[in-house]
C-alpha cells in the first residue's frame, strides 16, 4: 500500500455521468479525518427563530459557567447540555426601528431597519455570508424553512415583521421561507424514489448499467489499501448486486443519507396566513393543531438535507414575530402575542410555549448528534444558533438576549453558561463567522460591533 495514497471519508467510485457508489469508513481515511478535525472550521450552519423572547426569570441557568442547572424553560435540553453554550448578557443594539420588526431584522444581520430597503436589513444576515463560504456549490445554497409563517398583520406576505434572510449582495433582498412540506419535500428527497418519474426510471436505468463499471474499479482499488480495508472493501462490493435487485423496487438508503419520513400534512394549509387579521381573531384550528407535526417533519427535513449534503446552511422559523396563531396541543385556546402584549402579560403560558419550543430543539440537536459523519455527528461539525427578536414580552426590552449556541463546529466548546455584560450581539455574529474560517472583526453596523467575543472555543 502506498504511503501517500489516502482518501476522504466522504470518497466515492464514479461511473457514467454523475453515478456515483459511496465507499465504506477505512482505515486509509483515518488521516484524512484528523485533517480535517485539525482544521477548525465549522462545516454546517442552522439558525432557528421563535419569537416573542423569554420569561426572564424562568429562562437563565443557576450555578457556575461549566456547573450549571438548566432553567425550567431550557430543562428539556438536558441531556444535550454538553454540547449547549447558553448565552446571557447579549443586548441587541442595532435593532433600531419598529419593536419587533428591528428586532427580527437585527437578529442575523446585525442593523436597523433600513428606509433604503423598505425597513429590511441594510447588510446581509449571517446564514447568507456562511453560504457564499461553505455552500455555493451544493444543490441548495441555502435552505429556508417556517412553520405557522406569516400571521397577523403581514397577511402571509414577505414583511419586515416576518423576515430573517437577507442575500449577501449589494441589495440586500430579503429572503421567503419556503412554507408547504409537501412541496419541500419533494424537491429534498423526491429524487431518491426512482420510481416517482420517467427520468427517475431512467436513473435508476443508469445506476443498474454501471453497476459492473464500478465494480471494476473497486478490484483496482483492492490492490492499494492495506489488508483491514481489502475485507471491508470486499463485504461492501457482495452488497453491489444486493442493490441491483433492490434497485428496482425500493429506495436503498446509507447510514447518513436518507429520506426522513414523510407525513401526512393534509390537515395544515401552509398558505393560511393570506386570510389573517390585523388582531389574529381570524382562526384555522387544523393548521394550527398540526404545526407539532409539521414542525418535526421540517426539522427532519433539514437534518437529512445537511446530512445528505445538499446543504450545509440552513434557518427555520417557528412562526414570525406577532405569532397569532394557537397552540392546542398545549390547551392555549389564544394565540402567543395574547400572552407576549395583547391580553398582558401572561407568563405561566408564555413559559408553556417556551418549553415547548425547547423540547423541539432538543429533538433537532438529538437528531443532529445522531448522524454519523466518519467517526463524528453531524452536530459536532456544526453551529447552531438559537435565538428570537426581543428578550423580555412586556417590555419588549433586547436586553439580556436568549441566545443559545449548540454544537462543535469550528472547537465551538459547549457545557458552558457565558455571561456577558451588555457586549452588543453583532460581537456574537462576528463570532459565529470566525467559526466558519471568517476572519473579520466586525460584521453588520460598525459601531454596534466591539469585535468577536473570544471566549466560544
Amino acid at each position: 500500500m502506498s504511503r501517500s495514497f489516502r482518501l476522504s471519508r466522504r470518497a466515492m467510485l464514479k461511473g457514467a455521468g454523475s453515478i456515483a457508489i459511496a465507499l465504506p469508513w477505512l482505515e486509509i481515511m483515518e488521516r484524512g479525518r484528523a485533517s480535517a478535525q485539525a482544521a477548525t472550521a465549522a462545516q454546517r450552519f442552522l439558525a432557528v427563530y421563535t419569537p416573542g423572547g423569554t420569561v426572564q426569570d424562568k429562562f437563565w441557568p443557576t450555578g457556575s459557567e461549566s456547573a450549571f442547572t438548566l432553567s425550567p424553560i431550557l430543562k428539556p435540553l438536558e441531556a444535550l447540555q454538553g454540547k449547549l453554550l447558553v448565552l446571557q448578557g447579549l443586548e441587541m443594539k442595532s435593532a433600531i426601528g419598529e419593536q419587533h420588526q428591528a428586532g427580527i431584522v437585527a437578529w442575523l444581520s446585525g442593523t436597523p431597519q433600513s428606509d433604503q430597503h423598505r425597513q429590511y436589513a441594510s447588510g446581509p444576515s449571517i446564514d447568507q455570508v456562511i453560504a457564499t463560504r461553505i455552500s455555493a456549490d451544493k444543490p441548495k445554497r441555502s435552505l429556508e424553512l417556517a412553520v405557522r409563517w406569516a400571521t397577523g398583520k403581514s397577511h402571509g406576505l414577505l414583511h419586515p415583521i416576518n423576515s430573517i434572510n437577507f442575500e449577501d449582495n449589494g441589495r440586500f433582498s430579503p429572503i421567503p421561507p419556503r412554507l408547504d412540506p409537501v412541496a419541500i419535500y419533494g424537491d429534498l428527497f423526491g429524487n431518491l424514489d426512482p420510481s416517482q418519474s420517467n427520468e427517475g426510471r431512467a436513473r435508476l436505468q443508469r445506476k443498474q448499467s454501471i453497476l459492473d463499471f464500478v465494480g471494476r474499479r473497486y478490484q483496482r482499488l483492492l490492490a492499494r489499501v492495506g489488508t483491514a480495508d481489502r475485507q471491508k472493501l470486499e463485504q461492501h462490493l457482495t452488497k453491489i448486486r444486493e442493490i441491483e435487485q433492490a434497485l428496482s423496487t425500493q429506495v436503498v438508503p446509507d447510514a447518513e443519507c436518507r429520506a426522513p419520513e414523510q407525513v401526512d400534512t393534509s390537515d395544515y394549509d401552509p398558505t393560511t396566513g393570506l386570510s389573517s387579521t390585523d388582531d389574529g381573531s381570524v382562526r384555522d384550528g387544523s393548521t394550527d393543531a398540526a404545526i407539532p407535526k409539521v414542525g418535526k417533519l421540517m426539522i427532519d427535513m433539514m437534518v437529512m438535507a445537511m446530512a445528505c449534503d445538499i446543504t450545509s446552511v440552513g434557518t427555520l422559523q417557528w412562526s414570525d414575530t406577532e405569532a397569532k396563531h394557537t397552540f392546542p396541543w398545549l390547551g392555549l385556546s389564544e394565540h402567543h402575542h395574547f400572552y407576549q402584549h395583547d391580553g398582558g402579560f401572561r407568563p405561566a403560558e408564555c413559559q408553556k410555549i417556551g418549553t415547548w419550543y425547547s423540547e423541539q430543539h432538543a429533538y433537532l440537536l438529538s437528531s443532529m448528534d445522531q448522524v454519523d459523519m466518519g467517526g463524528h455527528s453531524l452536530l459536532d461539525e456544526s453551529v447552531v444558533f438559537f435565538g428570537s427578536e426581543l428578550a423580555d414580552p412586556p417590555s419588549h426590552s433586547k436586553t439580556s438576549m436568549p441566545f443559545l449556541l449548540a454544537g462543535g463546529g469550528g472547537g465551538l466548546r459547549g457545557g458552558r453558561w457565558l455571561k456577558h455584560d451588555r457586549r452588543p450581539h453583532n460581537d456574537l455574529l462576528v463570532s459565529i463567522l470566525n467559526l466558519f474560517g471568517d476572519a473579520r472583526q466586525s460584521f453588520g453596523t460598525p459601531e454596534h460591533c466591539t469585535g468577536p467575543l473570544g471566549n466560544l472555543v
